[in-house]
């Protein structure tokens, strides 16, 4: 008994068709786009390292969260560059500080619009590390339990402020316990935990580190954020932090961790983010400027990638733009 040829290209051949057989689908709501808000400054301030993306005066927060109501995107992610730092990180506690101001701003502006904040202290403290710094002679050490109740106030200051989403990046031990405990103490039951769950020391965040103007000034974060060699880490980090009380979690970077981010969306039923960070951005648009790829395309790959690997939401800067074509 013969059997015909299997042809799959039949459901390739038009547009229409292609549409009906798609897997993955992507839209602006499963988009999540960072910001940068600077303190004291009167003007948008570009980022060298980042074509396209600035340091934002807090006086445009209201009109960045219309723009973000208009391209219809999932929300934002805010961090802030305060005019005044120390080695303790201070400054982020001030409730009058730029992320405070940006977010009371962002939800008089538009309510409805999901505002998330980064609780860390590396933009706020002198040496940029996320933590409290022991130092001995040469050596030194990020001292987790002394940072967790700065982080917990952070949060509850944000929360305060009006933020949905609190989002600790900071990988110190415990942090999720005490944030959650600190907010639902301050009547702050409601506020969402989006964990940074799976944060690897990579090199990809350099950019970052320009934008957010935080490179630590000795040492690496090595001994705080995940080895990238990990997987099996990557799993336990999922479930501590869900047993902490983790409402969404996150896996940083995302295109070089499709594997990880695939493994993490098997192991976990809460709803999983992927942070397409800086150095994916800046390989993206640096190729794109040099003729080498079609942006839009490269851009919109690899968010399917992403969504296609796990994610539920994709933390991007791309994301006002990628939202602009998705709806085209």
């Amino acid at each position: 008994m013969s059997f015909p040829i299997q042809r799959p290209r039949r459901l390739r051949q038009t547009p229409g068709i292609r549409a009906l057989a798609r897997e993955t689908s992507l839209s602006p709501t499963q988009l999540v786009w960072p910001l940068f808000f600077r303190e004291g400054i009167g003007a948008p301030v570009a980022v060298k390292t980042m074509p396209g993306v600035f340091q934002l005066p807090t006086s445009t927060a209201a009109q960045v969260a219309k723009d973000a109501k208009d391209r219809g995107i999932g929300g934002v992610l805010l961090f802030g560059l305060p005019a005044r730092k120390d080695a303790t990180g201070s400054s982020a506690l001030d409730p009058n500080g730029p992320v405070p101001n940006v977010v009371r701003a962002m939800k008089d502006a538009v309510p409805e619009l999901v505002v998330m904040t980064d609780v860390c202290v590396d933009e706020y403290t002198d040496h940029g590390h996320c933590g409290l710094v022991k130092r001995t002679g040469a050596t030194f050490e990020v001292d987790n339990d002394a940072t967790l109740s700065i982080l917990a106030n952070m949060a509850v200051v944000h929360a305060q402020a009006g933020t949905d989403v609190v989002a600790p990046s900071d990988m110190m031990d415990g942090r999720i316990a005490s944030i959650r405990q600190a907010l639902d103490s301050a009547g702050k039951i409601n506020t969402v935990i989006l964990s940074y769950a799976v944060k690897y020391a990579s090199c990809f965040y350099g950019p970052f580190r320009d934008a957010a103007d935080c490179a630590p000034q000795f040492g690496d974060r090595s001994s705080y954020q995940m080895d990238p060699s990990n997987a099996r880490e990557a799993l336990r980090e999922i479930a501590l932090d869900e047993a902490e009380g983790a409402d969404m979690v996150m896996v940083k970077p995302a295109l070089p961790y499709l594997d990880i981010l695939a493994r993490v969306r098997n192991a976990t039923t809460l709803p999983l983010g992927a942070y397409a960070v800086s150095g994916e951005y800046a390989m993206i648009e640096a190729a794109a400027l040099s003729g080498m790829i079609d942006r839009k395309r490269a851009v919109l790959e690899s968010l399917t990638a992403m969504r296609r690997a796990g994610a539920d939401f994709v933390l991007t800067y791309h994301a006002l733009q990628a939202a602009e074509w998705l709806d085209a």
